[in-house]
Formats: structure tokens, sequence, C-alpha cells
């Protein structure tokens, strides 16, 4: 038996896919659909529809408090896609965030397997070691954008 969570990132993927890529959605109209409170719905968009997933969530207060979710594009060799991420990152990653979008960035073909496993390398724990515990997320998230930003040139 498949977990509420799970029915809800389906049924939200589905819309997605029917429509151009992006779907509104009123937050308390799919809690009355499953029967659960809104708050679980506000679970599944923040955990299963996140930037390091390829999605653009925007909430709208008012009229029942909408919200926008939309797939991010990876036309173009995947350009758009790694600019939004880029914008979107900020200025401090964990390893495994940058694992995350990685191997994302590597199952749309975003970037080869090989420079996938380069950007891993290049962003790990080991390879900044010597780096102080407290400075390697600011450290990682400036190593991972340059090196996407290679990608794009």
């Amino acid at each position: 038996m498949a977990k509420l969570s799970d029915l809800i990132e389906a049924f939200i993927k589905q819309l997605i896919s029917d429509t151009d890529g992006t779907v509104e959605i009123q937050r308390n109209e799919l809690a009355n659909q499953f029967n659960c409170v809104p708050s679980q719905i506000n679970y599944v968009i923040d955990t299963r529809f996140t930037t390091e997933r390829g999605y653009y969530v925007e909430s709208r207060r008012g009229g029942g408090g909408y919200i926008s979710i939309r797939r991010v594009s990876i036309e173009h060799k995947g350009k758009n896609y790694l600019m939004h991420i880029i914008n979107s990152m900020g200025d401090n990653i964990s390893q495994h965030s940058a694992l995350v979008f990685i191997n994302n960035f590597i199952d749309y073909n975003v970037v080869s397997e090989r420079d996938g496993l380069l950007l891993k390398a290049a962003t790990s724990d080991k390879a900044l070691s010597l780096v102080p515990v407290e400075d390697r997320g600011n450290i990682r998230a400036s190593i991972l954008k340059n090196m996407l930003v290679s990608l794009l040139v």
C-alpha cells in the first residue's frame, strides 16, 4: 500500500505532465480531495518538489492559497536547467545536496557520467578536507557553481 505522501506526489506529477509543465493547485482543495490536512500537502511540496529535483515552487497568498509548481526546462542541452540551479543554489551547500544535484544532472543527461564524477570529486568532503568544516559548504557551493558555469560556455 502506497503512503499518502507518495499518492499526493504522483497525483501532482501527473497534473504537471498533463499540462505544459506548470500546474497551479489550491492547497485546501487538494487536501480535501485526499482527505488530509493542508500541512500534509505542504510537506509533500516542500520535500518532493524541490529545486534539487528540478522544480520551481511559488506560493501565492489569498484566494485559498494557490501554489504554482513548474518543472524546470532542461532544453538546450540543459542550459536553462543549469542556470536555474546556479541562480537558486545559494552560497552554502552540503555534500549530500551537491550529490543530489549532480545525480539529477546525470539522470537528465545535462552532464555526462564522466563530468558528473568530476563534479562529485571536486565537491566531496575528501577534496575539502583541509578546509575547516564550517567553511566547506560555502567553498563547495562556489566550486560547484563555477564548474557548472564552465559547462555552459
